[in-house]
């Protein structure tokens, strides 16, 4: 979505708010796509004493594989996005946002600010037990039946417990 600032630029005080919604169901994150549901994208661009403010909240629903169980999950995500704009910049490295012209591509700011924000490891919950090495069982369901393997490091101090 691309958002004319002409009259946010010329007006402190002035300001232009936004919704719409992002699909970014394409997206593959480690052979997986999960942002099914479109994006809820509201917002606006304020003009604060000359400096202009982007602020913006996503929301979604994720569907989500667990990193260490492998159970489907779902989960909200929200991100609250704030950066500062200009229509040129002075340092090349800055994480200030450059508008093209009068104009802001709300979509692609939010789209960039949304995928750097996921999460590189999903668990469905923080205690998540996962799977078990050997039989794979989900030891958060219940406990295996395996038996515990002695590093062989240790197989001389193990004979010591033998009766």
């Amino acid at each position: 979505m691309r958002l004319n600032l002409k009259s946010v630029i010329t007006t402190p005080g002035a300001a232009a708010s936004f919704e719409f919604q992002l699909d970014l169901s394409e997206l593959d994150f480690n052979g997986t796509c999960p942002i099914c549901e479109p994006v809820s994208v509201t917002g606006q661009v304020k003009n604060t004493a000359g400096a202009l403010v982007l602020s913006a909240e996503a929301k979604t629903n994720l569907h989500l594989i667990c990193d260490r169980c492998a159970v489907p999950f779902q989960r909200e995500k929200t991100l609250r996005y704030e950066t500062l704009l200009a229509t040129e910049l002075e340092d090349e490295e800055s994480e200030i946002l450059l508008l093209e012209g009068d104009e802001l591509d709300v979509g692609e700011a939010v789209t960039t600010a949304f995928i750097l924000d996921m999460d590189t490891k999903n668990l469905c919950e923080e205690d998540c037990k996962g799977l078990c090495p050997s039989c794979g069982v989900n030891l958060n369901e219940g406990t295996c039946t395996c038996k515990r393997e002695a590093d062989p490091r240790l197989a001389v101090l193990a004979q010591l417990l033998e009766p």
